[in-house]
């Protein structure tokens, strides 16, 4: 009997992080996330040194819900219009996370042209709403 439940327990587990994934918050009117390096056109040699700049707002790691703050996360080579912004942001190469409130990383891209966006998001790596996302670059790497 209990083995015919688990597929129903399963799915109330989920019901509860599926309805809150919706509840996107505003951030405040000028709240903005930016690169302050590489710079757009940039050609690097090496590792990526990646500095990400924000007004407007705080940083605090993911899981610490703090009023008006949120985490950094970067889109290599996708850009926010390929996001389901109103999920929580998933972990793969090309969508990297920031979660402990970094605000510098270094990056090993494979050489070649790249398209890097930042967007900064709430404790659950839920989006803001509006997005809080960068202008999108492009570097090259070496």
């Amino acid at each position: 009997m209990w083995k015919a439940l688990l597929p129903l327990l399963a799915a109330l587990t989920l019901i509860p992080a599926l309805a809150m994934a919706a509840d996107r918050v505003a951030p405040p009117e000028d709240a903005k996330v930016y690169f302050i390096s590489p710079a757009d056109g940039e050609t690097i040699e090496g590792p990526v040194t990646l500095r990400m700049g924000l007004r407007g707002m705080g940083v605090a790691p993911a899981g610490v819900d703090v009023d008006n703050t949120g985490h950094h996360h970067l889109l290599i080579n996708k850009t926010v219009a390929d996001i389901d912004l109103d999920a929580s942001l998933p972990f793969t190469d090309a969508t990297r996370h920031f979660g402990g409130g970094q605000t510098e990383a270094s990056l090993d891209l494979p050489a070649g042209t790249h398209t890097l966006q930042l967007l900064f998001m709430d404790y659950r790596h839920i989006s803001f709403d509006p997005p809080v996302a960068s202008d999108v670059i492009t570097i090259t790497v070496e």
